[in-house]
């Protein structure tokens, strides 16, 4: 079949061997894979990753519907006993680590890990799924609280799903602005209901809480000038390089900083379910797996927001 390989110095289209299904995991027929920020650093070198990319999927089983959560766990370890399972020690990700992806014509995955997905939720808003579930995630280790002000950073892809999040608990916050640098892609926030800036000119400081999603090594420099003494800064961004930061600032003004990746798949189709959240303005091209190089190049631009690869 035909596959998007990590090589290590960028990314290939390539003929691999199908998938074959083994005890506990099943085959599934990709039929849209996103192209995130995760996907471009990989391929810079981020984890050290080499297979087929590829983990915001969507697919089909047994003739229905199906997403995958992307940490494949052993189960029977204390951090899975635990609940811990995105944490399992032993695990593999899917298309990040230790096991191939689904920007491909089909692949393999624990048949525990599938959700399967209810007739409301259109195609291209299933695509989605992975990654709102992690951009809902930023608010479970801090929880806004009722007069909060909230920062967002970044107006990239899980940025501005982030942002969508966040609009869609609004509430009560006293303040909620989101920062970046595309005067258009804010746009897509404003339209949902929070307050926007262009990071040129922003001035405003002592958040309750900053979640930084710039996916640039100088955004926690930046999150830490915003946020208020004995405030939150959430970390959303991953990248292949170093982050080069002044930590005194943290120490000094007692800052916690919680990192946040994974989220709840079940939460994430309940949310689309219900219409609380549209993601489909943030599609910008899509192309058939034959032409992915092409779209990775594109997911690649400056400026670009999600990519599809059809099968």
């Amino acid at each position: 079949m035909k596959a998007l390989q990590c090589k290590g110095d960028g990314v290939a289209l390539a003929e691999v061997p199908d998938p074959e299904p083994t005890p506990g995991e099943v085959v599934v027929d990709v039929r849209s894979a996103g192209i995130c920020n995760t996907d471009l650093e990989l391929a810079r070198g981020y984890m050290g990753f080499r297979g087929v990319l590829g983990h915001e999927v969507l697919g089909v089983h047994a003739g229905k519907r199906v997403v995958m959560e992307i940490n494949c766990a052993c189960g029977r370890c204390a951090t899975c006993r635990a609940g811990g399972r995105n944490h399992c020690p032993t695990r593999t990700v899917l298309g990040i680590l230790g096991r191939d992806g689904g920007i491909a014509e089909a692949v393999r995955i624990p048949e525990e890990n599938l959700h399967f997905l209810p007739d409301s939720i259109p195609d291209e808003s299933a695509a989605f799924i992975e990654p709102l579930a992690a951009a809902l995630h930023a608010f479970d280790e801090a929880a806004p609280r009722p007069g909060d002000r909230v920062c967002l950073l970044g107006d990239g892809k899980l940025g501005l799903l982030t942002g969508l999040a966040l609009a869609a608990r609004r509430g009560d916050l006293g303040r909620a602005v989101a920062v970046g640098r595309h005067r258009d892609k804010l746009a897509i926030l404003e339209a949902a209901g929070l307050d926007v800036a262009l990071e040129s000119g922003f001035s405003e400081a002592a958040f309750d809480i900053v979640v930084e999603a710039t996916g640039h090594p100088s955004g926690l420099a930046r999150a830490l000038a915003l946020v208020k003494p004995r405030g939150t800064i959430v970390l959303k961004s991953t990248y292949a390089g170093v982050a080069n930061v002044d930590l005194a600032p943290a120490v000094i003004h007692e800052i916690k900083i919680v990192g946040s990746r994974c989220g709840d798949f079940q939460r994430a189709i309940d949310v689309l379910a219900r219409g609380q959240v549209d993601p489909r303005p943030l599609i910008c091209a899509r192309y058939p797996l034959a032409d992915a190089e092409r779209a990775f190049s594109r997911a690649a631009e400056p400026g670009a927001l999600k990519v599809l690869v059809v099968p």
